[in-house]
């Protein structure tokens, strides 16, 4: 996959996710339900026992083809949260923009009305920042942290995927995979070009994240990335070093499109640092 198609899901949603197990129909999944957060009807699905976890999407992607290969595993032996985020999936989108601080202060307030008051948090892509940001903005809920192919500024982007921000993309450039699961599965598929400029709006004028605010994080974090990723790898090593418990983990031949579809690689280690 060239390191252009992977842009153009970046200028959509800040990275698109890799095709995963075959999307889900307009019903909604037997673990699936909904929550009101403000003034979103935020879907949720809750699989299998123990220490939550909760699972965070990448940009215009839902659980499924983010999370269809690694959720199964993950709730053998862990309480799973899976979250879909505003204007995703099953959840509609609303008259305000997308950022990564409401996304974590929405679900933090999903996490309160569930009487969860610490878990382990998994972000690919978007999902990744949004992790950084709940363990930012409610430390005391973010007991580990699970980074995949994330980045911590506008700048950490590949400059040659960065340029891609300065035009306007429509639903015709997402990768057919996720526009098909977001029609199948949105309660309002017209939505779709809102929310795609939304999503390039987000990543054109991306908001960093200071360094110093990842190094007062205390939960202990494992960054992974491909060797082929959106990232530039000097940022995604910058990244790793920023957090006071941070690990480093790069996937051989792996590029931002085909990270999440890595679960034999990515399982080896991310069970292990979670347990």
């Amino acid at each position: 996959m060239s390191r252009e198609l992977a842009a153009v899901g970046l200028a959509l949603a800040a990275c698109s996710a890799p095709e995963g197990p075959a999307p889900g129909s307009a019903a909604q999944p037997e673990a699936g339900r909904y929550a009101v957060i403000g003034p979103l009807r935020m879907f949720y699905e809750v699989h299998g026992t123990g220490t939550p976890v909760v699972l965070i999407h990448g940009g215009g992607s839902t659980i499924q083809t983010s999370y269809g290969r690694l959720l199964p595993r993950l709730a053998a032996k862990h309480r799973v949260i899976a979250v879909e985020l505003q204007g995703h999936g099953h959840t509609a989108d609303v008259d305000r923009p997308l950022t990564f601080t409401q996304d974590a202060d929405d679900v933090a307030a999903l996490l309160k009305q569930l009487g969860i008051a610490r878990a382990d948090f998994i972000g690919f892509s978007n999902g990744a920042t949004t992790a950084v940001q709940i363990a930012i903005r409610h430390p005391k809920l973010a007991r580990k942290l699970v980074l995949i192919s994330g980045i911590l500024s506008g700048a950490g982007m590949r400059p040659e995927l960065k340029k891609n921000f300065e035009r306007e993309a429509t639903p015709d450039d997402m990768p057919g995979s996720l526009r098909s699961a977001y029609l199948a599965v949105a309660p309002r598929p017209e939505d779709l070009p809102a929310v795609v400029t939304k999503s390039v709006r987000r990543m054109r004028h991306f908001e960093d994240i200071p360094l110093a605010a990842v190094r007062a994080i205390d939960a202990p974090a494992l960054v992974i990335a491909g060797d082929d990723d959106v990232a530039r790898p000097e940022h995604t090593l910058e990244m790793s070093r920023a957090f006071r418990r941070g690990s480093l983990a790069i996937l051989p031949q792996t590029d931002h499109m085909q990270i999440m579809e890595r679960d034999e690689l990515l399982l080896p280690m991310i069970i292990p640092f979670l347990e």
